[in-house]
């Protein structure tokens, strides 16, 4: 997996424009501005690597156009998907707890760029703003109620479900019927063996829900691959 970031030019992070992230958009124009002095914006790219388990906490993200994956990680190989992120939300939330050590991996599932902050001016920033306090702490709940719910799912649904779940949550997040996952990927995110995404996949083809080739998915009938996801997914519709 790729580790290396991209800063881009100094005019290109002279004033970021925070509202492309939509959880800081939520913040008052004043705050926007005061944290958009300690972000840069940088490109990150697919397979990357943002934060791992143990591992100290550097910088915060905040996605503009790009998606990341959040995998709790057993035995040091052992994977399971546990949340998506995109221009809704951030990774290193955990560090305002105090927390130093990354919890989770977080691996960029699609290319693009995203707001940078180191850790300790977030965390400063965080004990000095009532609001960005609300708004964490909502955006926290919101997480851990996704990832409990991902664990019963991944306990009690079949995998073609599950799949279909994943895809639809990709989509969302990306909002286009087409994107790049490869069976490794997505081995890796559901916590199974290549071999059960492929059949599960090819299942969901049979039915001419998906187009997939070489990691390449389209979705054909958004309605029909809803109406054969577990109920998990309303929980993520639109968050």
């Amino acid at each position: 997996m790729h580790t290396s970031i991209s800063p881009f030019t100094d005019d290109d992070r002279a004033q970021p424009r925070l509202a492309n992230n939509r959880l800081l958009a939520c913040l008052p124009d004043d705050e926007q501005l005061q944290l958009a002095e300690k972000c840069e914006t940088v490109r990150v790219e697919n397979g990357q690597v943002l934060s791992e388990p143990g591992q100290a906490v550097r910088y915060v993200y905040f996605p503009i156009d790009c998606l990341l994956s959040l995998l709790a990680v057993a035995e040091g190989r052992m994977t399971l998907e546990v949340g998506a992120v995109g221009r809704e939300g951030m990774i290193g939330a955990s560090s305002v707890l105090g927390h130093e050590l990354a919890q989770i991996r977080a691996v960029v599932q699609r290319s693009g760029r995203a707001y940078r902050m180191v850790v300790e001016d977030f965390v400063t920033e965080f004990h000095r703003l009532d609001s960005l306090q609300r708004l964490l702490h909502r955006y926290t709940d919101t997480l851990l109620a996704q990832a409990q719910q991902i664990a019963v799912c991944s306990r009690f649904h079949v995998l073609e479900a599950r799949l279909a779940r994943s895809l639809l949550i990709t989509r969302d997040r990306l909002q286009s019927e087409k994107f790049h996952l490869t069976h490794e990927f997505l081995a890796h995110a559901l916590g199974v063996r290549r071999v059960g995404v492929t059949k599960a996949a090819s299942a969901l083809q049979q039915q001419k829900l998906i187009s997939y080739s070489r990691g390449n998915i389209e979705i054909l009938d958004s309605a029909g691959l809803e109406s054969v996801s577990c109920h998990c997914y309303t929980m993520f519709k639109d968050k």
